[in-house]
């Protein structure tokens, strides 16, 4: 049976992106990220690092560079049992009123009661392109990559190298697209029962707290823009360095496409 061209596609690119992984071991938390917020419930157990949501706050760690360009990974395992109204995200974002943001959000749920990740990419500060879906796993059971890939034609959502989702660069159709903002990357936990959990008719059940996320296997492998360097400069040096194969690679799959 003939293989398409975009199932070829695809395929190369998942074994370039498991390849890289393989080359690319992951770094400690403290050579690529810091704590940001309530520090006091954020801590480390060996190579793992944990944030908490209580009824008094929860937690959120950034990047310590920004980047333009490139692909970044953690593993996350998620709030166990009782999650509903909580919310666990991770994703790369810029700053301003006119930032872009690309969202990976998990919605917690009642025991029993599947797990949604739901993506969304802002541009230029507008967002609504959210897409919610089920994974094929029970994410709080044990550790699963999280990936996004970023470069001047797509962005793509990875699940432990899969994607979920390619969001490509249509400027030629007049749709906007990030390509010029450099981005950090950050991860948080928070109470979100005014719209997570079923529309928020379930609300956080705070006998359960604390409600713990747990993250290991942090990778940056991106254009790092420092910020004595001007915008012009960096633009110019980070898509310069799409000659690398990762970066120039090119998503053709109607996976998740928007």
């Amino acid at each position: 049976m003939a293989i398409s061209s975009s199932s070829s596609k695809l395929v190369f690119l998942l074994w370039v992106l498991g390849f890289m992984s393989v080359m690319s071991s992951a770094a400690k938390f403290d050579e690529l990220f810091e704590p940001s917020w309530a520090l006091d419930h954020v801590s480390f157990e060996g190579e793992e690092l944990k944030l908490k949501l209580d009824n008094f706050s929860g937690a959120g760690f950034g990047s310590k560079s920004k980047y333009l360009f490139g692909k970044t990974t953690v593993q996350i395992k998620l709030v166990e049992g009782d999650s509903a109204g909580t919310v666990t995200a991770f994703y790369m974002s810029s700053d301003g009123p006119k930032h872009n943001e690309f969202d990976f959000e998990f919605l917690g749920n009642t025991t029993g009661e599947p797990y949604l990740v739901q993506t969304n990419v802002y541009v230029n500060g507008v967002g609504n392109r959210e897409q919610r879906l089920s994974l094929w796993f029970d994410p709080s059971k044990d550790f699963h990559a999280y990936s996004i890939l970023w470069n001047q034609h797509q962005v793509v959502f990875l699940v432990d190298e899969t994607p979920i989702r390619v969001f490509t660069n249509k400027e030629k159709k007049g749709v906007p697209f990030p390509k010029d903002q450099p981005m950090g990357i950050y991860s948080s936990i928070w109470n979100a029962d005014d719209w997570a959990t079923q529309g928020g008719r379930v609300k956080t059940d705070w006998s359960h707290a604390p409600f713990v996320a747990s993250y290991k296997g942090f990778d940056i492998n991106g254009c790092e823009c420092p910020i004595s360097t001007n915008a012009v400069d960096n633009t110019k040096k980070c898509s310069a360095s799409e000659g690398s194969l990762l970066l120039l690679l090119s998503v053709s799959t109607g996976v998740g496409r928007k």
